[in-house]
């Protein structure tokens, strides 16, 4: 055996031959046995079916599990291979992912997520799109921006307030929207998978492509259409019916020309129709007024498209302001209204005299508080009960309180009245007991002094605060734009002639001129029935006629529409109420015919006496209410009633005071003691009312100043007060009233008077116990009865009978327009007459059309869902570090490029400089 010579066996060649004779033999057999044992194996794989633990949520997932397999793999899986086992493998991939994210769900508590970080979300969402648009409107007043500059512009304000992160690439490029669904899965699969499934490149890579395009892609698609929140919007209002006034409201202020022309054919399309109809007798009248209403929404249609084509758009209450006389709002309504009394403190703040203001203001709530307090205390002397003088002594605290604060010498600002009144009421207050009046004398001077003086109540008429004053109260009509270049004016008072040009002020005077006559008849009655209420109805006829021209409309009325016109100018025209009598109401029996016949007869006697010359001349101002009400449009009851209609300063302060009063009396005596000393301690109230106006308007420095040094400044709920944090329904509505009202930008009074009213609306509504049932509704929303609900919509959206939807064709863009307009119209109808007027009819109007505008640019309501889905996911894997990694994810982002090229620009010189 040599070196170089390999050992040879003797046996080595028969056996290697051996060896092959029988691997030609056996290879076949054993591969026949592997293949049969796999498919053996195979046959008897089972899938455990048990997901979540709940039946009621496994069966529905089972189904989308099943459903997605069929219609995302296996009909092409089956072009390449019979074996069933990938397929299985696929299945217990999904089932595994499943089960560890309801894991996981089961160990949160979700209810932080969903009254905190959701509505926080969507107000910092809301905050970005309002800054938005103000953004643009800084840029250039005259020119409009387009869909595409808003949204460029939202995003530049959103990766200035967040700093760190901004989404614009995700949700305007389709391509970058699938790769970070793709890498946002491939993290999520990292996390649910056992670590074998998840190395298994290739069923990892199926089962991301069927959640990030199968399933999330699609169902982001949909909660992002705008068409598709416009159906829903309009579903989930469906009880409630669309109002005429409504609706001309969205046609007068709609921007988009393609809401006007879809609105425009659509009317167009129903006058043909209506007048291809033969008709004859009493149905051609109601068919001459469906023409003549559409005929009035076609015109106006027109003109608008007409005036935003040209440039020619004008604001309403600059026009109003140059336009002449306004409405007369006396000082005495101002000083009870919430709205009013707004915009009156901002002008006497500009003018020096907000000292005033805040001193009658202040006097105002001492005077309803030491009433109360001193019937108690009366209430307990004669009831025999032991007194003591604490309540005097916090009444005449508070009283040397207000005149330190507003008439002594050491008084900034101090209100100048007679010196002798000053030196009378302090000689009272060394000598003798606080009075509910120990200040009248001085206040009905104060008030004197408002209304006489030309720097205030006289010059606040002219300035334009008052006017948006009116615009909030919803007095200020849109006068006719006169001058036009087509010489055809546009006539905004509701009648559907559109030849009525009249503004506010010439109605009031229209029973002064004697050239101008007004004439109403009732000339038909009938019954109506809608959604199931039965109501009687009358037409009436109404004749204008001046020296040129002679005008006739109808207009119809119910007869609660009759009773509160009367009460409201009864209670503006006093004089009226010993003259004017309306029929009485009639509970049972009131649809009779012989009853409305009467009705009709009682109810035309008290139109011509209210329409008499001698009427008219008595109270001139009687003339606007009068044609208001005969205006063909949909009355809106309560307009015009400031005591009636809005919640007031000093009432609220009243009724709460006599309830405590009330509520004292009723308790059993060592109860009623501490009650006692507790309401006692609210004689100080009007010292600390007086303090928290003055700090209000004299511009004290917040307590912790947001700078943009600080993390949390971009959150909107880090501006909350922290004393409402722990009340979850006064902080969303504050939250969400701040941000869709902008009250933050109106002065801090309001702010705090409305936090206030939302207080004793919801302990009244729910008392203490409205946080647990909260917390209790969050319990219910994720419950396993509520989770399969949830399961089984989607199944039943994505896969209706057990087939895959076909993709749902866009509807057509006439169609869409409309549905933007009804969506708009119900939610501006649905708004509560109490929100108008808390906060303004201007405001609340702009505020909800503003949330609606923001829903319509698909990507920003696909920024929103994102938002959204990651806050879900910071809250479901708090243990890793969700944000960091979407942070890295937007990294590509333009914009955020962009700001921090700006950043380094800017950080540049003081770098140097250092």
């Amino acid at each position: 055996m040599g070196m170089g010579k390999p050992w040879h066996c003797p046996f080595s060649d028969n056996l290697w031959t051996l060896c092959n004779i029988l691997f030609d033999i056996l290879y076949p057999l054993l591969c026949g046995w592997c293949l049969e044992e796999m498919k053996r194996e195979a046959r008897t794989i089972k899938i455990d079916r048990r997901l979540t633990g709940a039946n009621i949520i496994d069966e529905p997932l089972q189904q989308v599990i099943q459903f997605s397999l069929r219609d995302y793999v296996q009909y092409w899986y089956y072009t390449l291979s019979d074996d069933e086992s990938f397929l299985l493998e696929i299945r217990q991939t999904l089932q595994n992912a499943l089960i560890q994210f309801a894991t996981r769900s089961k160990e949160i508590d979700w209810q932080p997520y969903f009254t905190t970080r959701i509505v926080d979300d969507f107000g910092t969402h809301l905050r970005v799109f309002r800054k938005a648009q103000q953004k643009i409107t800084e840029k250039d007043d005259q020119v409009k921006g387009t869909a595409e500059d808003l949204v460029d512009t939202f995003f530049e304000v959103e990766v200035e307030m967040e700093k760190e992160v901004c989404r614009d690439l995700v949700c305007t490029s389709p391509k970058d929207e699938e790769g970070f669904l793709r890498d946002l899965c491939e993290v999520l699969l990292y996390l649910l998978l056992p670590p074998g499934d998840f190395q298994n490149k290739i069923m990892r890579y199926f089962v991301r492509e069927i959640l990030a395009r199968g399933i999330l892609l699609p169902l982001i698609n949909q909660l992002s259409d705008p068409d598709y929140i416009n159906q829903y919007v309009i579903w989930m209002i469906r009880d409630s019916n669309c109002n005429y006034e409504a609706f001309m409201n969205i046609i007068k202020l709609s921007d988009n020309i393609g809401e006007l022309e879809a609105v425009r054919d659509k009317a167009a399309e129903e006058l043909q129709y209506l007048r291809s109809l033969d008709t004859a007798g009493d149905d051609i009248n109601t068919i001459k007024n469906q023409i003549n209403s559409l005929l009035f929404v076609k015109k106006v249609c027109d003109s608008r498209i007409q005036r935003l084509q040209s440039g020619k758009e004008i604001n309403t209450v600059k026009l109003a302001a140059n336009f002449g006389k306004l409405c007369t709002v006396p000082l005495d309504s101002i000083l009870v209204d919430n709205v009013a009394l707004q915009f009156f403190m901002d002008y006497m703040q500009q003018t020096g005299g907000q000292a005033h203001l805040f001193f009658w203001m202040t006097v105002e709530g001492y005077r309803v508080t030491a009433q109360q307090q001193l019937e108690v205390l009366l209430s307990r002397q004669r009831d025999g009960k032991h007194q003591t003088n604490q309540t005097k002594g916090l009444l005449r605290a508070a009283a040397v309180g207000i005149y330190e604060q507003y008439l002594s010498e050491k008084a900034s600002p101090r209100v100048t009245v007679d010196d002798y009144l000053v030196a009378k009421l302090a000689d009272t207050l060394n000598h003798e007991d606080p009075t509910p009046e120990i200040f009248d004398d001085i206040q009905r001077k104060v008030y004197e002094l408002m209304l006489r003086d030309e720097r205030f109540y006289p010059s606040f008429r002219q300035n334009a605060l008052y006017v948006r004053m009116l615009a909030e109260l919803d007095m200020l009509k849109d006068p006719s734009f006169r001058g036009s270049d087509d010489g055809d004016g546009e006539s905004f008072n509701g009648s559907p002639t559109g030849s009525i040009n009249l503004s506010l002020d010439d109605l009031s005077n229209v029973s002064s001129d004697d050239s101008v006559q007004l004439h109403a008849y009732i000339s038909d009655t009938g019954v109506c029935n809608d959604h199931g209420k039965t109501y009687a109805l009358y037409a009436i006829t109404v004749h204008r006629r001046n020296l040129n021209s002679e005008e006739m409309w109808k207009t119809y009325r119910r007869y609660s529409d009759f009773h509160d016109f009367h009460m409201r100018i009864t209670e503006q025209f006093e004089s009226l109420s010993s003259i004017l009598k309306l029929p009485g109401k009639k509970t049972f029996n009131n649809m009779d015919r012989d009853f409305l016949e009467k009705r009709k007869k009682d109810l035309n006697a008290y139109l011509q006496l209210l329409l008499a010359p001698e009427m008219m001349k008595a109270s001139p101002a009687l003339a606007h209410y009068v044609y208001d009400f005969l205006e063909n449009k949909a009355y809106s009851k309560g307009k015009g009633d400031f005591a009636r209609k809005m919640d007031t300063f000093v009432n609220p302060l009243r009724n709460s005071m006599r309830n405590v009063s009330n509520a004292v009396k009723s308790l059993p005596d060592s109860l009623a003691e501490g009650m006692t000393k507790m309401s006692d301690n609210m004689g100080k109230m009007s010292e600390r009312l007086g303090q928290d106006i003055k700090q209000s308007f004299f511009k004290v420095p917040p307590l912790i100043p947001k700078t943009d040094s600080d993390p949390e400044h971009r959150r909107v709920s880090a501006q909350l007060d922290d004393n409402v944090d722990d009340n979850i329904p006064l902080r969303v509505m504050l939250l969400l009233m701040d941000e869709v009202f902008d009250l933050k930008e109106r002065n801090q009074w309001l702010r705090r008077n409305i936090k206030n009213l939302l207080q004793q609306l919801i302990r009244a509504t729910y008392g203490d116990t409205i946080n647990r049932k909260i917390v209790d509704h969050v319990d219910w929303m994720t419950s396993p009865e509520q989770v399969a609900d949830s399961v089984k919509r989607f199944r039943d959206a994505f896969w209706p009978n057990g087939i895959l939807a076909e993709t749902v064709p866009c509807r057509d863009k006439s169609i869409r327009m409309r549905t933007r307009v009804a969506g708009k119209t119900k939610l501006l109808a649905i708004m509560p007459d109490e929100l108008k007027h808390i906060i303004g009819a201007e405001t609340t109007r702009k505020g909800i059309l503003r949330v609606f505008e923001m829903f319509q640019h698909n990507q920003l309501n696909r920024r929103m869902v994102y938002v959204f889905l990651e806050g879900f996911l910071e809250t479901l894997f708090p243990q890793y570090k969700f944000r960091e990694l979407f942070n890295k994810l937007h990294s590509r982002s333009k914009q955020m490029q962009k700001y921090k090229q700006k950043l380094q620009t800017t950080q540049a010189p003081s770098l140097q400089k250092r």
